[in-house]
């Protein structure tokens, strides 16, 4: 029905049709907008005097909580705990250079005891020498006393040197490689002062060669003993072919 309706409209007239054609050729065209008009047109026709003002204008930026708080003066709340956390530092860093301390004391005494316990292990004779240590001192210290007993009547330079000497002599005949480790450990000690080494050095010279002078010495006097005995013998053995 519609369709039949439309087909018997009239054509629109050729002289409205080029009316309208006219018109909107002519008309100037412009742009409608919705919203608010571009900022050209409210520089040349602005509505309030200080709207490029209020166009230019910073926002201003709100306050956070904390710039409030670092403001604002610290409550006793934040100054106790600036005091506690004081406190904690304190012990703490007291308590660290204790511990310090008590490590170092204990890592030195067992680095005493180890050489203590390592200097002793070292004085003992090996075993293939089969020399024992307790036999031999009490040895040595029976030789003392003997020395001290024969000296017991004598000046007190004596009765100090006496014992002192029969007991070291004992020692180095009885007790040969302890003495020899002994020796040694003295000499190491004595080497960390150049004074009383360099005169250990010159006493054991004069020992050294004191002991090789008594011994050419008392080879000699064998030899002169041997000498005087082949003598008399020789001298017993004619009388008595002379009485035969």
């Amino acid at each position: 029905m519609a369709f039949r309706y439309l087909a018997r409209r009239r054509p629109i007239p050729p002289l409205a049709l080029g009316a309208l054609t006219a018109g909107v050729l002519l008309l100037p065209q412009s742009t409608l907008h919705a919203e608010a008009p571009p900022e050209e047109h409210l520089a040349r026709k602005p509505i309030y005097e200080n709207l490029a003002s209020l166009r230019q204008s910073p926002k201003p930026q709100p306050t956070t909580p904390t710039e409030q708080h670092s403001t604002s003066s610290p409550t006793p709340t934040d100054r106790l705990a600036s005091e506690i956390r004081k406190a904690r530092l304190f012990i703490h860093a007291h308590s660290l250079a204790a511990e310090h301390r008590i490590n170092t004391f204990m890592s030195s005494v067992l680095h005493t005891e180890r050489a203590f316990t390592h200097t002793i292990a070292s004085l003992a004779p090996p075993p293939s020498t089969h020399e024992r240590v307790m036999p031999g001192a009490l040895y040595v210290l029976v030789a003392a006393m003997t020395g001290s007993i024969i000296s017991r009547n004598r000046n007190i330079l004596l009765r100090a040197a006496t014992p002192f000497a029969v007991g070291l002599g004992a020692a180095w005949i009885v007790l040969p490689y302890t003495m020899r480790n002994v020796a040694e450990l003295v000499w190491t000690y004595e080497e960390r002062v150049p004074v009383v080494a360099i005169n250990h050095m010159r006493v054991r010279g004069a020992v050294e060669e004191g002991w090789r002078q008594a011994r050419v010495h008392g080879e000699g006097a064998k030899r002169w003993g041997d000498e005087m005995v082949r003598e008399g013998r020789e001298k017993v053995e004619g009388w008595v072919r002379k009485e035969r």
